[in-house]
Order: structure tokens, then sequence, then C-alpha cells
């Protein structure tokens, strides 16, 4: 049997991949975490983690284990703050899910916003990985998920933009690009670019990992991933480089990774969607909270 402890840090060091990180989400030390990690490897018989002092990721039986747990961990705690919901006359949940640090700092604002305006409705909200975020929301594991554009799912509604964010390039600290103030899409073809795994919806690919630059220079592919943390990890060792939100600089900053300013890149959007099939009018209150939020951000959260 699993105690809580390790269960928790289990699934939230996969989500994670950093115990350092792992260890602030669940208020307790690393040296904590680490040994939970081990008790619970011991346990099992085998490791469900790599790791060394730059990088953290699962081993096939830890992939096989998180498939199989967070389902079922899903809906337990589900099952209990449903409890909890109808004890302190909560009747309904609105399930928000969100992708980084920026999104998920506005949606706690839009939540609260949300709460205060709909008696008996509370907005709960879930952090996604990016993989899966639209698999989950297809699940019904969540009703309105705020994602990076571009977005074309035809089971699928976009709302309006929420925020947008100039892009950087994401290098390791000892690449001679980091010396740089600012990079052109152009340089892309200095820099092995990290390729998001196979799981990610063709257009975002395209859009994140482009194969040419503007002038047509070939642009050299580097390892996948699926994850921020395992692209951050990557980057770090120098194994390739990659386009995020800049975002990155301020909830993501680390040593061994400098983000440059992108010259001529468009701006990435966020923007809430759902499922078609979901009309409940709630959505669009939400969406309504979110866009109020949005509006009274400062300029250091919406850039």
């Amino acid at each position: 049997m699993l105690e809580r402890l390790e269960l928790e840090a289990f699934l939230t060091l996969a989500e994670e991949l950093h115990f350092g990180r792992t260890a602030e989400r669940l208020h307790v030390s690393t040296a904590r975490i680490s040994q939970t990690i081990k008790r619970l490897e011991r346990h099992i018989g085998t490791p469900l983690f790599e790791r060394n002092s730059r990088h953290v990721c699962l081993t096939e039986a830890g992939r096989l284990l998180h498939e199989d747990v967070r389902p079922a961990y899903d809906q337990i705690e589900a099952g209990v703050e449903k409890a909890i919901n109808a004890a302190r006359g909560i009747d309904r949940l609105l399930r928000v899910g969100f992708l980084g640090a920026a999104a998920g700092q506005l949606m706690a604002q839009a939540a609260r916003l949300f709460d205060q305006g709909h008696p008996g409705w509370r907005a709960r909200l879930r952090e996604m990985q990016i993989v899966d975020g639209l698999r989950r929301l297809r699940a019904g594991d969540v009703d309105l998920l705020v994602v990076s554009l571009p977005h074309h799912e035809p089971d699928m509604v976009t709302g309006p933009v929420l925020f947008s964010e100039p892009r950087v390039l994401g290098v390791s600290s000892g690449h001679p690009l980091a010396r740089r103030d600012s990079v052109s899409l152009e340089d892309l073809a200095a820099v092995k670019m990290l390729q998001v795994a196979e799981a990610f919806p063709d257009y975002w690919r395209a859009d994140r990992t482009p194969h040419l630059t503007p002038a047509g220079r070939p642009v050299e592919p580097g390892p996948q991933f699926e994850t921020l943390q395992e692209a951050l990890a990557l980057i770090d060792a120098d194994e390739g480089a990659f386009v995020m939100g800049a975002q990155v600089s301020r909830f993501y900053a680390r040593p061994g990774v400098t983000y440059l300013p992108l010259s001529d890149a468009a701006p990435l959007e966020w923007a809430p969607t759902w499922l078609v099939t979901n009309t409940a009018p709630e959505i669009h209150a939400f969406n309504r909270a979110a866009q109020n939020v949005a509006v009274r951000l400062s300029p250091p959260v919406r850039s």
C-alpha cells in the first residue's frame, strides 16, 4: 500500500521533473522528496526516475506507473472535493485547466472573480502538461483549457485571446549565441532545435519547430521532448534550443539557460478553448471574468 506522500511525490515529480520544484509544491524539503522517491522505488523494486545533476526523467516503469495511477488519483481527489463542496454548499464545479505559470496566475484571479459572482459554483484550477492538455479536455477532466495558439481542433471552440507575449529563444548559457542581446529567426540555423513529441498536433509542432529559416536555410533537428521541464533540461545540457514565450524568463529562470528575445518572431497568444458540445453558460461567464482580469494585469505578467 502506497503512502499518500509517496503517491503525491511521485505524481508531482513526474510533472515537474525537478526535485526542488516538487518540494516547493508539496511544502516539504527536497531531501524529504528524495527519500520518499527512493523508498517508493524500493517498494516497487525498480527505479522510476533517471536522475543526475542536470536531468530528471521517467524510466519506462515510471511512465507506465504514471499512466495507471494518475487517472485513479484524479478520480479520488475529485470525489473527496465533491464531498467537501457539498458540505460547504457548493453545488457545481467548473474545472479550468491551464498550461504554464502566466496562464495559471491569470486563471487564479479569474477563478476568484467567477466564484464571487456565481454563488453555488466554484472554479477549480488544474495544471495540465502541454502534451496531454487537449486529450484531457476531450476526456472530461476539465471543462475549459487555456492554450497557446495556433489552435485548430474541429471539435473545440476557441475564445478570445486573453494575453500575448513576445517569443524568446532558449539556449544553453554556454552556447555562443548566449552572448548576444537578441537573435532573429535566421539565427535558428546556428543551433539544433529541440523537437516537440509526435503526440503534439501537427500545426502546433510546425509553429514551434521550423525546419527552415525565413531565408530557406536548414534548421538542424535536436532531441524530442514532451514537457517544458524536459525541454529546459535538454537546453541546459546544450542538447538544443527552443522557441518559447517570454514568460519563461520570469517563471522558469535557471543558471544554465539563457533566454534571448527573438526580434522578428510573431507574439505568442493564449486563449481559452472548450468542447463544442459543452454549452454551459458558465463557460462564457468564466471567460468574461478572465478577460476582465487580463485587462487589469500589469505588463510584466502580460508580456
